[in-house]
């Protein structure tokens, strides 16, 4: 099978399968006297686990553990699990953060005109974050420290949570 057959068999794109051959993720493929990658069924199996592991977000690092654990038939199912409950916090972590995020834009909006006056509470908040970033904790990947500024500004809203 050639990189083309392979990538529509597995889901994964011809840019991705060279990818992940460059990185080791994946063997390089045998080349036929042409050249060409030729793949087997096997690959196959192995860049659709792949796609799914991408799917649910796992990292290329992550990824790397679950095929060696995939592969290893003597393996203890603890340590897979262990590897999907530390992405579930992740990604529940992610959401958190993009719900303070969405609920940060929303009331922003709510309490911009939307007219032709040139004062704007959404632009007045990013020009403070700003000016606070010294003082402002890390940033977390989404969101400065998962912390929403709606709710930090009100403390009644804070306590009815």
């Amino acid at each position: 099978m050639n990189i083309s057959d392979v990538a529509r068999a597995s889901g994964v794109s011809t840019k991705m399968i060279r990818y992940y051959e460059t990185i080791g993720l994946i063997p390089p493929a045998n080349r036929g006297e042409s050249g060409y990658r030729n793949y087997g069924d096997n690959d196959v199996h192995t860049l659709r686990f792949i796609r799914r592991a991408r799917d649910l977000g796992f990292t290329v690092e992550q990824m790397v553990d679950l095929l060696a654990l995939w592969r290893d038939r003597s393996r203890a199912s603890s340590e897979v699990k262990k590897i999907a409950l530390d992405q579930v916090a992740i990604l529940e972590r992610k959401a958190e953060e993009l719900k303070a995020m969405s609920r940060t834009l929303k009331h922003l909006a709510a309490h911009c005109h939307g007219d032709e006056r040139p004062d704007c509470p959404i632009l007045d908040d990013l020009a403070e974050a700003d000016a606070s970033a010294d003082k402002a904790p890390e940033p977390a990947r989404f969101g400065r420290g998962g912390v929403d500024p709606v709710r930090a500004r009100s403390p009644v809203r804070a306590k009815s949570r």
